[in-house]
């Protein structure tokens, strides 16, 4: 979901468009024990009304189709999607009063903008009522696997602003007083202590939290020896990637599991992890997705660029939208009995991965997370600036033992990946978080 916006006013969305809702969440019931014949089937059939929509009320995808001497009947299966362009960022800030759908009034459009992780946020439109509905029963039904009600309490750690921090409360409750909302923003370690105190006063069966912020509170558990929450069942994690080592962090530290899901603000791809196992599962009712390779072609690799098209928002149609993001394949078959294709690993956007010298790319997780190093357990929290091509500046919150060893245990490690990578190391006090409220760990601006 990941926009910076209200966790009541997507309460009460809800309670407005109930029916939107349960009609979605009651076909999903269904529909993700399907057979593959019953799903492609159903994706194809959805796609061509989007195509016959876009072209007859959609004046972008009109004038794409004109220009290429196309009619939606040409798209005769989902590999042809293929013959239609890429939607990026740019085309959409370009044209996006010609990505409004024509036959939608104007009260039915709900402008929207993306949480701007990357420093470049992007304006497009929902429809209004019914898109963050139907996005809710998708989240339910994912929740579902780890055994989630709207009734459980849940604290959330998702990059809200808190009103009265300033009295030095960093927590207010919503959703019928069954949710907790903790500030991202003030968890210092002299904060913490609170933190930790309310969470366990308020006993939630969930946490839903960013993976940077649930790494702060089970970091600052194991540090003090404090005992995990009583009756927690799982931690949700979603809108930042999930590090293995932070995964393992958490589940050590709060001994619950951690929950994942990849999906984003244009709502073009929803995928979450498997009750069985750490695959993601990826709903084939939400969208079609595509892996392509750095020319912009269709791959049948086993990684690619993830391009997807939405087949929920009829009122701004995002076909074959270039989301930036890696994605893993898995051929395996799942043995929980859904038909559904398997993301193995998402590993982030391109904006996540380090250049060397010799202009290759080197993903956060082979440089650093897939290694262990003695370190971490020194450092609070660190980023990685990229400003030019083989160098990087490794940015750090140390602990009070830190010392020069763990620099020389970091760069010994560094240069197991990438031997020519010049590192340099700077020592902050804080980081500052995203419009969303996200900690990013590498700040790529030689990409940018």
């Amino acid at each position: 979901m990941g926009l910076n916006d209200s966790i009541t006013v997507k309460a009460l969305s809800i309670l407005r468009a109930y029916g939107s809702f349960r009609n979605t969440y009651n076909f999903l019931k269904n529909s993700q024990y399907w057979g593959p014949d019953q799903l492609e089937k159903y994706q194809f059939e959805r796609l061509n009304d989007l195509l016959e929509h876009s072209y007859e009320n959609v004046p972008y995808y009109r004038k794409v189709f004109n220009e290429r001497d196309l009619v939606p009947s040409d798209i005769y299966d989902i590999k042809s999607l293929s013959m239609l362009p890429l939607l990026t960022k740019d085309i959409i800030k370009n044209n996006l009063k010609d990505l409004k759908a024509t036959n939608f009034s104007e009260n039915k459009f709900e402008h929207v903008t993306t949480g701007g992780s990357t420093g470049d946020p992007m304006g497009f439109y929902y429809e209004k009522g019914v898109s963050r509905a139907q996005e809710w029963a998708f989240i339910k039904t994912l929740w579902d696997r780890v055994g989630y009600r709207f009734r459980d309490k849940c604290v959330i750690l998702r990059g809200n602003v808190v009103k009265d921090t300033e009295k030095g409360k960093f927590w207010e409750k919503s959703f019928f007083g069954r949710w907790l909302i903790l500030s991202s923003y003030h968890m210092t370690d002299e904060n913490l202590v609170s933190y930790v105190d309310k969470i366990r006063e308020f006993d939630p069966k969930f946490i839903q939290a960013y993976p940077s912020n649930i790494t702060i509170i089970a970091k600052f558990m194991e540090k003090n020896g404090l005992s995990p929450f009583k009756n927690l069942k799982a931690v949700l994690c979603g809108s930042e990637n999930i590090y293995t080592w932070q995964k393992e962090l958490a589940e050590r530290v709060l001994n619950c599991r951690v929950y994942s899901w990849y999906g984003h603000s244009e709502r073009t791809i929803l995928a979450g992890e498997c009750e069985l196992n750490s695959n993601y599962h990826i709903f084939p009712e939400y969208g079609i997705f595509e892996l392509i390779n750095d020319s912009g072609n269709v791959t049948n690799d086993n990684n690619g660029i993830i391009v997807s098209t939405s087949l929920t928002n009829f009122a701004m149609p995002f076909i074959r939208y270039k989301t930036d993001d890696i994605g893993v394949i898995s051929k395996e078959k799942c043995s929980c009995g859904r038909n559904y294709p398997l993301f193995q690993t998402i590993e982030g956007r391109l904006q996540d991965y380090i250049i060397t010298k010799n202009k290759n790319l080197v993903s956060l997780t082979a440089l650093i997370f897939s290694q262990h190093f003695n370190s971490f357990s020194f450092i609070k929290e660190m980023q990685i600036v990229q400003n030019e091509a083989g160098k990087i500046i490794i940015k750090i919150i140390p602990e009070a033992n830190y010392s020069k060893k763990n620099e020389v245990e970091i760069i010994s490690k560094i240069k197991n990946v990438v031997v020519d990578l010049k590192i340099d190391f700077e020592y902050v006090d804080t980081f500052p978080r995203t419009n969303s409220g996200k900690h990013r760990f590498l700040i790529q601006n030689y990409i940018n």
